[in-house]
């Protein structure tokens, strides 16, 4: 009976791989961090599971902490990156402005001296 379930819960975490991995758009940070604490906190609630006897009450405690402490640091992440992203285009769009303001000077410039 033990073998069945162990089998029953690899087929349907299998099955959800599948189906998210089939989505079509690129993950985000949030879910590239909650993807890689899942697994790190299965592979490690496994193995801390193994010691003591119980090694799918591991994963199973291991992976839903490792999916959340993820997803934690990734939002963190992805909140950086669009701070970043922010302050990337503020500074384009006053390179651009102080551009525009020196060739101002320079045509004013120009002017004065041919006057």
């Amino acid at each position: 009976m033990k073998k069945a379930t162990s089998y029953l819960l690899a087929f349907g975490l299998a099955c959800a791989l599948l189906l998210a991995a089939c989505s079509g758009q690129p993950l985000s940070t949030r879910e590239k961090g909650g993807l890689l604490g899942g697994a790190l906190g299965a592979g490690s609630g496994a193995i801390i599971g193994a010691a003591v006897g119980h090694p799918l009450a591991g994963a199973a405690i291991g992976g839903p902490i490792g999916l959340l402490t993820g997803g934690i640091i990734g939002d963190s992440l992805m909140g950086l990156e669009n701070r970043e992203y922010r302050l990337r285009r503020t500074v384009s769009r006053q390179s651009r402005e102080l551009a525009h303001q020196r060739a101002e000077i320079r045509q004013l410039q120009t002017q004065a001296d041919s006057e």
